[in-house]
């Protein structure tokens, strides 16, 4: 198999340890194929990003980081179904925007802001500021290619600064080489992480991104297929005094010490620190490993579960990531449940029956009338509403329940999934999708993790003719029902 190699990956393939395993038959036309397919970059509204992440719900956290550059990362779904990453920063964690101005504007421009014979009003700044902001987003939005976790929009509303981007939902490079639980990353994945890596890196430099700023193991993320991939992210300067890297000053590039700036060779510093930690399984300062060098100390460095993975055979063994990292495929279909099997065969009867056998189990924790023991004549009335909407359904009089629900929702004075669950499949019966598309989104918004929501919504999305999207709901709801069952199996 011929393999293009980037300048960076040169030093891996002079080792001795050919036998690895590399690529994926046929990866490189199928990826491609795969990017052409991602939307174009675009902004996002406040509330589509609420709406998408249940409110920002923490269920949906994905990572946090500290006080250096505060921002939380959520996972979350768009009305397309497609699944996305949210980056959402603290007010305090973008650079000064004075500062930010002297060092991203051009020199012209700020020239023709001091030639002003009025003072520059803070929210005048504010608002040039936010403006290159948005451009930057835009210039990293152009990028697509299957080595990154493509970055999707962006978001400048208020005092809100939110990134989005393609969602990766198998951990990180540190996750799996540092704290591994049961099964340490082969050394063939960790060949394909460098690989991966390199080529991503040769891509942005190729459109004229060459700086990554605090390139780390953190920054690499793993595909639904197990395929490593960079986060554009870190295409971005983002942090809350304008620097560029906050790790441990040991891991970071001597160059950027002494100018305070990143540099093409501050970006290979930073790839060959993540070829130590690829090899060595820990996260070595370089200075020290270094020294181990010197010494001859290399069993230090090696990481010891690695042993007996090296050969020195020419021939590769073509397997797919997800095998490498025990990941089950995305394409493999897990068994559906009784509600799966009817939201996939859109038995709107099946559907009803499971409904109305549940009841309302899956409300505890939701704020809803158990949690009430005096009520107030508006309450009194709100539950008689939903009382009578649950009269209707169980006897299958979906337009009375449709207006008795909508009573209850109305009042806004207590919230239930199931109910919008419930709504969702009266509008199902009564051939109004979309309705039922919105309650089925707005149950999950209100219960993030909660399967049935995913499952109604395929119905309706299958419904709506949007059969690729009522699939991916499907497999969420899939997913979700087995992450509850196991954790119900685990108490």
């Amino acid at each position: 198999m011929g393999v293009q190699c980037s300048k960076l990956t040169v030093c891996c393939w002079n080792s001795q340890f050919k036998a690895s395993v590399l690529e994926a038959p046929d990866v490189e036309n199928d990826e491609k194929s795969e990017a052409d397919c991602l939307p174009v970059f675009r902004e996002f509204t406040l509330e589509q990003l609420k709406n998408a992440t249940s409110g920002f719900a923490v269920e949906n956290i994905v990572s946090e980081h500290g006080e250096k550059a505060p921002n939380v990362v959520y996972k979350g779904k768009l009305e397309s179904q497609r699944r996305i990453a949210v980056k959402r920063f603290n007010r305090m964690a973008w650079p000064d925007s004075r500062q930010f101005l002297w060092t991203t504007i051009s020199v012209s421009f700020i020239n023709d802001l001091w030639r002003c014979t009025l003072p520059l009003a803070p929210d005048t700044i504010s608002c040039v500021y936010f403006l290159v902001l948005q451009e930057e987003a835009r210039s990293v939005g152009l990028l697509r290619n299957n080595r990154l976790a493509n970055l999707l929009g962006c978001c400048c509303e208020g005092d809100e600064r939110l990134l989005v981007a393609e969602y990766m939902p198998n951990e990180t490079l540190a996750k799996h080489l540092f704290h591994w639980e049961t099964n340490p990353m082969k050394w063939a994945m960790r060949l394909r992480v460098v690989l991966h890596l390199a080529q991503a890196l040769e891509y942005c430099t190729s459109k004229g991104r060459a700086l990554y700023h605090d390139l780390n193991a953190y920054r690499i993320l793993f595909d639904e297929d197990g395929n490593p991939r960079l986060s554009t992210f870190g295409l971005m300067k983002n942090s809350r005094d304008g620097k560029s890297y906050s790790t441990n000053l040991a891991f970071t590039p001597p160059e950027y010490l002494r100018t305070g700036r990143v540099t093409p060779e501050s970006v290979i510093y930073s790839f060959g620190t993540l070829l130590l930690d690829l090899l060595s399984g820990k996260h070595i300062p370089p200075s020290h490993a270094l020294d181990l060098i010197r010494d001859r100390n290399l069993q230090m460095l090696t990481d010891s579960c690695l042993e007996g993975q090296f050969t020195d055979d020419d021939g590769t063994e073509l397997v797919p990531s997800h095998v490498l990292m025990g990941i089950p495929h995305s394409a493999s279909v897990s068994p559906l449940s009784p509600l799966g099997e009817a939201c996939s065969r859109r038995d709107l009867t099946a559907i009803h029956e499971i409904l109305e056998n549940l009841g309302y189990k899956d409300d505890e924790g939701v704020t809803n009338e158990l949690s009430f023991q005096m009520w107030t004549d508006q309450m009194q009335e709100t539950l008689n509403s939903k009382k009578k909407g649950d009269v209707a359904f169980r006897q299958k009089e979906f337009r009375d329940a449709i207006e008795c629900y909508t009573q209850f929702v109305d009042a806004g004075t207590m919230i239930s999934p199931t109910v919008y669950a419930r709504r969702s499949l009266c509008y199902l019966m009564s051939d109004m999708h979309q309705e039922a598309l919105n309650d089925a989104m707005q149950a999950q918004v209100i219960s993030p993790v909660w399967h049935i929501a995913s499952y109604l919504q395929a119905a309706a999305l299958a419904a709506l003719g949007m059969e690729n999207e009522a699939q991916v709901a499907l497999k969420e709801g899939t997913t979700l029902e087995a992450k509850k069952n196991a954790t119900a199996a685990q108490k």
